[in-house]
């Protein structure tokens, strides 16, 4: 089958419609079929921003209802940790089984009859916090390690790598940990485990239709070491052949996505609004494809030491009709949403409607933060400072 052919044009309206086409907290979550999960929140958490972008009303922790609530959703492991669908526990047996191997020779040989316990108290008393279990023994050598010194920690966080608990819920961002019956629905537990070629077509179809579009060669941090990168490439050719992936074009890169997904091509792209995009958002999950098709270079600094940032600590990628138009570092502060800096992108043209799009996206914004007024810092270019000051309030011309 000969591939689709797209101007970058046509790549970055795809994306537009696909991610930013608003819609209820269901909707999105079946659209995507997974949220990237990160525990650091200046301006809500990672999740919550994805999902912000997309759903009208949303306010930071909306999710937790969703999760731990109605179990429309439960913490795995994807491209990093995520909350992904309680339907795909049958599937996700590549990252069970990569964990089980992985921890074995560390946690689950030498400490099995200290896991057996784990498993044990959690059944009897749980669901469960680390802090919650009788033993808290700690192991001195473990004591620079990235899930510290106490053995009942690591023990969790290998069980639940390889699928023997999961999270109940959480308490401040920790994990309560219970046994997957407690989590996970009957027909879902009980189903027949994918075999590892079923769970990697399905893998890589979700990865598929979490970014929308991806490169052929897209960066290896968005399949990690659980898809080795021949068998990948063999399961891309087999699900194109088999049309359950599209093969496209765009001006000499190959991209794929879901077939299903080309009917986002005939709807009308969204009303131009101002979108604040998280950091992790699965539109940034290949920067070089964001690079390419919207000439947009971003780094998440957050992880740099602050001599070495270009631009700040958390600093939001801004998407206007179908480009990232400027980036924004803010926080709440005084229970104001205070726009520290803002950079437009070079070749902007700073509009009376883009204008306006930022006075609505920033007053929304803030109500999703449960914010009251927006504020402007004095650490941005004076024209630009005036220039969002005016449209705040109301005194730019269309």
């Amino acid at each position: 089958m000969q591939p689709l052919e797209w101007s970058r044009a046509q790549a970055r309206r795809f994306l537009a419609t696909y991610h930013f086409t608003r819609g209820s907290l269901g909707e999105v979550l079946a659209r995507l079929g997974s949220i990237q999960f990160d525990p650091l929140r200046p301006l809500g958490c990672n999740h919550d921003l994805v999902l912000q972008a997309r759903v009208p009303g949303y306010r930071v922790d909306d999710w937790q209802q969703a999760a731990y609530g109605e179990r429309l959703l439960y913490d795995a492991w994807d491209k990093q940790a995520c909350l992904v669908p309680p339907g795909d526990w049958p599937y996700r047996t590549i990252y069970r089984d990569y964990f089980e191997r992985a921890w074995q020779k560390r946690i689950l040989g030498p400490y099995a009859s200290e896991v057996e316990r784990t498993l044990e108290e959690l059944s009897r008393r749980g669901p469960l916090s680390s802090l919650d279990f009788e033993d808290q023994t700690r192991v001195d050598e473990w004591a620079g390690s990235w899930y510290g010194p106490k053995l009942v920690k690591q023990i969790l966080r290998a069980l639940w790598d390889s699928g023997h608990v999961v999270t109940h819920h959480r308490v401040n961002g920790r994990h309560v940990y219970a046994l997957p019956t407690q989590v996970i629905p009957e027909e879902h537990l009980c189903a027949r485990p994918a075999t590892r070629r079923e769970s990697l077509r399905f893998v890589i179809t979700r990865r598929h239709q979490t970014a929308g579009l991806l490169r052929d060669f897209a960066d290896g941090g968005l399949w990690g070491d659980q898809v080795r990168t021949p068998e990948r490439r063999e399961t891309i050719a087999e699900l194109v052949a088999e049309g359950v992936l599209t093969t496209v074009d765009v001006e000499g890169d190959r991209y794929h996505l879901r077939s299903e997904d080309l009917r986002w091509l005939d709807l009308e792209p969204p009303e131009p609004r101002m979108v604040f995009v998280a950091p992790l958002d699965s539109i940034m999950w290949d920067r070089t494809a964001v690079s390419r098709l919207f000439g947009f270079d971003y780094v998440w600094e957050v992880y740099k030491p602050e001599s070495e940032r270009r631009w700040g600590y958390y600093v939001l990628p801004v998407f206007y009709r179908d480009r990232f138009v400027a980036r924004m570092e803010a926080k709440v502060e005084g229970g104001s949403l205070r726009i520290e800096r803002w950079w437009w992108e070079e070749g902007v043209e700073v509009s009376g409607q883009l204008l306006e799009a930022f006075a609505v996206a920033a007053r929304e914004f803030s109500g999703y933060l449960g914010a009251g007024e927006v504020k402007l810092g004095r650490r941005m270019a004076i024209a630009t400072r005036k220039g969002l000051a005016e449209a705040l309030l109301g005194r730019v011309d269309p």
